[in-house]
């Protein structure tokens, strides 16, 4: 028999398939849209590639909006779009802080954790549903003896979201369902055609929703106001190689962008937000043996007692990053020391570090 489900719509392909498949799964669908508060007519312009509009999701509400809404009409569910511009204030709020701080943010994650799985469940109760569902790429699978289930890697490596879940509260995951987690994108457009949605190839997003362009350094000038963070580029030795505009514009493990010409590619390898330096170095001079972290949050039950032994597990650095061989040891209440078997490149403080058994996820926490 169906439940009552809350479904997060973007108007993309993803959620329109999921607000179809729940439908088929004799569940009791209702669409909710989360508007940004984003009303920038300069976000909202759609530049044409080729002869097809270039699709910004996010950029503008009342498109996206319409677009989820056409798809809830076409299926016959319950749509509502509801304004959080207080919770995306919120992440907006971090992630200019995290990148004024020399670190580098991950506001997917933090969306998740603060909206799309908690203000989300929050609407669901008092519509009186007992599940909330999204077009994430991840699954959740039986776990014996217990009634949450497991957080797993979806089906489509390529797609995979299972690292952007991992602050979801574990207690949360036996009222959640991901019903494109089992198909690959290709059979997701593909049912998003036999089902009629005329969504079914619209592009991907490929930007942060609020900031549309993905120009970082102007989201923070127009969120912050006029601030100084121009510096020197220098090296590991500390010798000054040249001079930057501003640190935010940087990322440890970026190579390109650098501003200056080397005789061999140069890699960020620290920010320094005291100093304003960025300091640049060859690829060896960024390989890192361990890495700290802490916010952690652990979705099975003991996998963060490592009070005895270190915890073996793959690590998972950023979102694209292929997990490592590593152990993981408490150093604190809420800190851990991940030590990789073999040196990894580009560990960003910000970013997130998930620990997989296998496909299923274990937990994760922020770099220090």
């Amino acid at each position: 028999m169906g439940t009552r489900v809350v479904l997060a719509m973007s108007g993309g392909v993803d959620s329109s398939a999921a607000a179809w498949l729940l439908q088929q799964q004799g569940h009791e669908v209702i669409g909710l849209f989360m508007r940004s508060g984003v009303h920038s007519e300069a976000a909202c312009e759609l530049p044409v590639v080729g002869n097809q509009p270039e699709h910004r999701q996010g950029c503008c509400s009342a498109s996206d909006a319409a677009d989820a809404r056409r798809v809830a009409d076409s299926l016959g569910i319950p749509f509502h779009a509801l304004n959080f511009q207080d919770a995306f204030g919120r992440i907006k709020d971090y992630f200019a802080d995290e990148y004024l701080s020399g670190r580098t943010p991950n506001p997917c994650v933090m969306c998740n954790n603060w909206l799309k799985f908690g203000r989300l469940w929050e609407f669901a109760r008092q519509v009186e549903a007992t599940h909330i569902a999204s077009g994430h790429y991840a699954q959740l699978l039986p776990t014996p003896g217990s009634d949450r289930p497991a957080l797993v890697r979806g089906l489509d490596s390529g797609k995979d979201q299972s690292y952007v879940l991992f602050g979801i509260d574990p207690e949360l995951l036996k009222h959640v369902l991901f019903p494109v987690g089992d198909a690959t994108k290709s059979e997701i457009r593909e049912t998003a055609q036999r089902a009629g949605l005329r969504i079914f190839d619209k592009p991907d997003s490929q930007e942060i929703c609020f900031v549309p362009d993905n120009d970082y350094a102007g989201f923070l000038k127009r969120h912050r106001g006029e601030f100084d963070t121009a510096g020197e580029v220098v090296d590991t030795a500390g010798t000054v190689l040249g001079k930057h505009d501003g640190y935010e514009r940087f990322t440890v493990g970026q190579r390109r962008g650098l501003g200056i010409a080397f005789g061999e590619p140069r890699y960020v390898v620290a920010i320094e937000p005291e100093s304003h330096r960025v300091v640049v170095g060859k690829r060896q001079e960024l390989a890192r043996d361990w890495l700290e972290a802490d916010r952690l949050n652990w979705l099975v039950d003991g996998a963060g007692d490592t009070s005895i032994q270190p915890l073996r597990c793959q690590a998972q650095i950023r979102y694209r990053h292929e997990a490592a061989a590593a152990a993981v040891e408490r150093t604190g209440d809420d800190r851990v020391r991940v030590t990789f078997d073999e040196p990894q490149f580009g560990v960003a403080p910000g970013q997130a570090v998930v620990f997989y058994d296998g496909d299923r996820v274990l937990g994760g926490g922020w770099i220090r």
